[in-house]
């Protein structure tokens, strides 16, 4: 009868031993650092902190997350930082620039764009060059044939590289002052009247945190920057649309085509697969969480998520185009 007992008790104990969840038990009881590229007040760092407040609940283990601002280059410091020295076991993550997977290919590579663990973007997104309701740059038109002094965060930023690739493509008389940590920091100089604008802020972030600015047209759409329009801005052309010349129009599409992943948030190389897949798994069911729905909602940003394994499908494209097309594009946006 004993035996029998003894017996039992093992099978039950192997029982629960094979049911036990790695993920969950490494998770248990810590924290996950989420690194925004960005000061605090703009866009990145809204979606981040709106991010972090959910994610936890739906990582097995239930971790904290705890969101911390590292600005620097325009998000490269993060990028650099989550690939070179991050801890590589799932307890750090980070958002950074749209473009900053583009950097590698663009200027002399600091990191592997295609070895990142890419887990989703909140929303695809719609990039937008805009200039203050006082600025004498209220068009296309005037952008092309009237001095303009534009905002940038730092070599490889998006502010940076549209700027440069107007100047150089277009032949926009634009002048380009860097260095700013942020888009909060930018939009503040441009209200000021530092600088008429910048070019690469997110149309959500100007719907999000400067809504009446939008309402009370403070600012002047002066171009889109995506692959196809915003249905909320008819009126305002897309850049793509403008580049009459061939080969122009081939720059102009490799230099947008990151943008529709907008906000990409990212896990360091090398994770073990099965934490990246649960992190993966973990941003998709926040994607549909009602709690978090209704809190980007009260929060007025939008949410059309793009998965993590469709961001690392499309950078993997980009890194196959042809290299005569990266380095004309490298060329003109300031990079070679």
């Amino acid at each position: 009868m004993g035996r029998c007992i003894l017996a039992l008790v093992l099978c039950l104990c192997s029982v629960t031993i094979g049911r036990a969840d790695p993920v969950e038990d490494f998770y248990k009881g810590k924290s996950i650092r989420l690194y925004i590229g960005y000061s605090a007040g703009g866009g990145y760092d809204l979606y981040a902190r709106l991010l972090s407040r959910h994610l936890g609940r739906h990582i097995p283990g239930t971790p904290t997350i705890v969101p911390e601002n590292m600005p620097g280059a325009g998000s490269l410091k993060v990028a650099t930082y989550l690939s070179d020295i991050a801890p590589k076991d799932g307890t750090a993550i980070g958002v950074f620039s749209r473009g900053m997977p583009f950097y590698p290919l663009l200027f002399t590579p600091q990191f592997d764009a295609t070895k990142l663990g890419y887990l989703g973007s909140i929303t695809s997104d719609t990039s937008v060059c805009i200039t203050w309701h006082t600025s004498a740059i209220r068009t296309w038109t005037d952008l092309m044939t009237k001095p303009s002094i534009f905002g940038g965060e730092g070599k490889g930023s998006d502010p940076d590289l549209f700027a440069t690739l107007l100047k150089e493509t277009f032949h926009a008389p634009v002048r380009l002052v860097s260095g700013y940590p942020g888009t909060a920091d930018m939009t503040l100089a441009m209200e000021r009247g530092e600088i008429d604008g910048l070019c690469g802020i997110s149309y959500s972030t100007m719907k999000s945190a400067h809504a009446e600015w939008v309402e009370q047209k403070k600012i002047n759409f002066i171009v889109q920057v995506a692959t196809m329009k915003d249905r909320n801005l008819p009126n305002t052309p897309l850049m793509l649309d403008l580049a009459t010349d061939p080969r122009h129009h081939e720059i102009i599409n490799l230099a947008v085509a990151p943008q529709a992943m907008a906000r990409p948030v990212t896990a360091p190389p090398n994770l073990p697969k099965d934490r990246l897949q649960a992190l993966r798994a973990a941003f998709d069911a926040t994607m549909t969480d009602p709690e978090f729905l209704a809190d980007a909602a009260r929060s007025n940003l939008d949410v059309a998520p793009m998965t993590g394994e469709a961001i690392s499908k499309m950078v993997n494209q980009l890194y196959g185009t042809p290299k005569d097309v990266v380095l004309e594009t490298a060329r003109a946006m300031g990079a070679k």
